[in-house]
């Protein structure tokens, strides 16, 4: 079965994630600070009348949350009911993936482990795909 992919860099890493999770790729601007909220939630923002809780995904991967200033890549994806914006570097490209996933079977840091699917070809790269869900939990959730 033939599936789409998004390729996207985050953390300096090219990585992969299904494109079937993805409601839309957007700039986001103008955060506002949510006082208490994880090191990984960076803040809420509008988008189309709604308000997303946006997430650092460097920071949410146990990284240094990013430190760009002005308009930043972001996509849309939504849980139960609930809008969600993840911060990205890039977003590249959309590939047919029809391969199967791979087991990741190097070593990876912990917080990439905590996210990663497994591993895709993609083309004449070997790309981590990244589970989306995972990215919302935070470096929190891997301690538990």
């Amino acid at each position: 079965m033939t599936e789409l992919l998004l390729i996207i860099s985050l953390a300096g890493q090219r990585v992969a994630i299904p494109a079937a999770d993805v409601e839309a790729v957007v700039e986001i601007e103008g955060l506002t600070p949510i006082p208490r909220a994880p090191d990984h939630v960076a803040g809420l923002a509008a988008l189309r009348s709604r308000v997303l809780t946006v997430v650092d995904c460097s920071a949410s991967i146990g990284l240094d949350r990013s430190s760009v200033d002005g308009p930043r890549e972001a996509i849309v994806i939504e849980t139960d009911g609930h809008p969600y914006a993840l911060l990205v570097e890039t977003v590249e490209d959309v590939i047919e993936f029809s391969g199967e996933i791979r087991p990741v079977r190097t070593s990876i840091a912990r917080g990439w482990r905590r996210v990663a699917k497994g591993m895709v070809q993609a083309g004449d790269d070997l790309l981590l795909l990244i589970e989306t869900q995972s990215l919302l939990t935070g470096p929190a959730a891997q301690a538990a």
